[in-house]
């Protein structure tokens, strides 16, 4: 991404605030105006106060040089104060707006990049674009002012010596321009170990139990210290090549000033204006190197908006539909449905037709990888089919608002998510307001009620994240009485029952037959005992249906399904 092209961008960030950009501007022009009427007031003090007779009142010189200071105060502070109200606003913008994108962000992008590299986008490479403009916006602004003040002060003293104090300035683009290739270079890859590193934390984090019983300790801190290392010698590299510039820039800066001082001697300069000029100099000093040395921030920033624009860039997931569905019957139908996993040799499902009538409890079985989760994907529409089609209640998906869609789905997975917020948040999630009493019937259908009554605060109570502070089956419960909560005309159940105990899952079987009826039902299982009274058991291997009928039909088939319940059923006697 060009350069200009950021700039417009991030001004366009700005653009809303850029009132008070403007005001503190003019507390940086106050700021810079300060320094020449400081290196007036040491000539004057210079030339007319230290004399046998002192040409002014003596109070004039704390008057004068406390006024200085007190209007470099008030600019000073005018400039941290409204350069922080933009930023911070600046920074709320970008994150909101990348947030918003995430949100709405194709499944497969989250199968493709790891968590860690998005995490690290949304915290920290917009830490460091806000700061880039902060930096830059100060160095390029204020910095130049003060450098332009004192530059056209020192030309209407002494325009010769000032053409000979100048020298030091191409030679500083110089060295800036040599850095600028290699900086943003090493910031680019400093972004993407800086992912990584946030991903093995995540990971950390997350599988700490696994991390402990399989001790993989050792493994881990490997993991950690390679990619630290990485980042410092990213930072040392870095560091090298814009701290080379402030040493440079001094020993040209000395040299010219051993110059000047030569030429002001044969000028027959006054103590008062050789001083003031000299001064003025070197108060060109600070502004210029921190000119150079914006360098390192601003590509380090320039790096970071690449990433950050590219995921704000990055295609939502697509939304083709127009019509808004009120409440359905549930009938669901997929026509030679045909569906391959991006960069997948094989297709995940292959010419797959299934109509399921509304109230119907159609269970999906099979080995893993025979397209049961594959088929959920497509009937919740996180991915579409690349051939075929699905429809509800006869509408196209295509044609269907995703959130419409969606608003017809409640959906119960093994891989139980849950949110650090309280439980009552949790069961009602995604409604603005929680109707308490649809949230206590829930609570009783998934029997929670004794869990609930053991909870400090009760529905109120923080559950932590991912529910941590609960137990295995008491999340999976959780998660059931969301969908219960939801009371959606489709049910999708990916192993419902699979963390409970046995008194429990009889307890929530009954609860889910409850809610079930009336309702199109489709559950992936594993356990074939809890799918037996299935309106239509469908077997699945390699993508197709290999057969599908009712639990004593397949059986008396004798096919794939009978052989795996037969599997089950020998294995559950063994352990008996």
């Amino acid at each position: 991404m060009e350069n200009s092209t950021i700039v417009k961008r991030l001004w366009a960030f700005i653009k809303p605030y850029r009132s008070r950009a403007y005001m503190a501007l003019l507390a940086m022009a106050l700021t810079a105006a300060t320094q020449p009427l400081l290196g007036k007031a040491l000539q004057l003090l210079l030339d007319k106060g230290f004399k046998n007779k002192v040409e002014f009142s003596l109070w004039w010189i704390p008057a004068v040089l406390i006024s200085i200071f007190v209007l470099r105060g008030i600019g000073t502070f005018a400039t941290a104060y409204l350069n922080n109200w933009v930023i911070s606003r600046v920074l709320n913008d970008i994150r909101a707006q990348l947030f918003d994108r995430l949100l709405r962000l194709p499944v497969a992008r989250f199968h493709e990049e790891s968590t860690g590299k998005i995490i690290n986008t949304v915290i920290g490479d917009v830490r460091q674009v806000v700061d880039m403009i902060n930096s830059v916006f100060i160095a390029c602004v204020r910095d130049v002012l003060v450098v332009a003040g004192l530059l056209g002060t020192l030309l209407y003293l002494n325009w010769r010596l000032t053409l000979v104090a100048i020298i030091v300035m191409p030679l500083t683009a110089v060295i800036v321009r040599t850095t600028t290739k290699r900086l943003r270079h090493m910031h680019r890859e400093n972004q993407r170990v800086t992912a990584e590193m946030t991903q093995v934390v995540e990971e950390a984090a997350r599988g700490h139990q696994v991390i402990r019983v399989f001790s993989g300790e050792r493994y881990e801190r490997r993991r950690f210290d390679t990619r630290s290392e990485a980042l410092r010698g990213f930072s040392q590299r870095s560091t090298v090549a814009f701290a080379a510039t402030t040493p440079i820039t001094q020993i040209a800066t000395s040299m010219t000033l051993s110059l000047v001082v030569v030429l002001a001697i044969r000028a027959n300069m006054t103590v008062g204006e050789f001083t003031q000029f000299v001064t003025m100099m070197l108060m060109l000093l600070t502004p210029l190197k921190s000119l150079a040395e914006v360098n390192g921030p601003m590509q380090r920033g320039i790096a970071a908006a690449e990433t950050v624009f590219e995921m704000i860039d990055s295609p939502v997931e697509e939304d083709t539909g127009t019509r808004e569905l009120a409440q359905v019957k549930g009938q669901l139908s997929l026509e030679n449905v045909r569906f391959r996993y991006p960069n997948a040799a094989g297709l995940a499902l292959n010419d797959v037709s299934l109509d399921i009538q509304p109230g119907q409890t159609v269970a999906l079985v099979g080995v893993s990888g025979g397209g049961k989760s594959t088929f959920v994907n497509l009937v919740t529409r996180f991915y579409d089919p690349e051939g075929g089609r699905i429809l509800l209640d006869g509408v196209p998906y295509r044609d269907i608002k995703l959130s419409s869609l969606r608003a017809q789905l409640a959906m119960v997975s093994q891989n139980v998510v849950l949110f650090d917020d309280t439980l009552a948040a949790n069961i009602a999630y995604g409604v603005e307001r929680i109707d308490y009493e649809r949230l206590a019937a829930a609570i009783k259908a998934a029997h929670l009620t004794d869990v609930v009554a053991r909870l400090p605060d009760g529905v109120e109570s923080m559950i932590g994240e991912n529910g941590m502070r609960l137990s295995g089956g008491q999340r999976q419960r959780v998660a059931i009485a969301r969908a219960i909560y939801k009371d959606a005309p489709i049910l999708i159940l990916d192993e419902a029952t699979s963390a409970l105990d046995n008194e429990s899952e009889r307890a929530v079987q009954a609860a889910l037959d409850t809610l079930m009826a009336g309702r199109t039902t489709i559950v992936i299982a594993h356990r074939l005992s809890t799918i037996e009274r299935a309106d239509r058991i469908v077997a699945m291997e390699g993508g197709r249906i290999v057969e599908q009928g009712t639990h004593d039909e397949l059986l008396a088939l004798g096919g794939m399904y009978a052989n795996l319940y037969r599997l089950q059923f020998a294995a559950t006697a063994a352990e008996q």
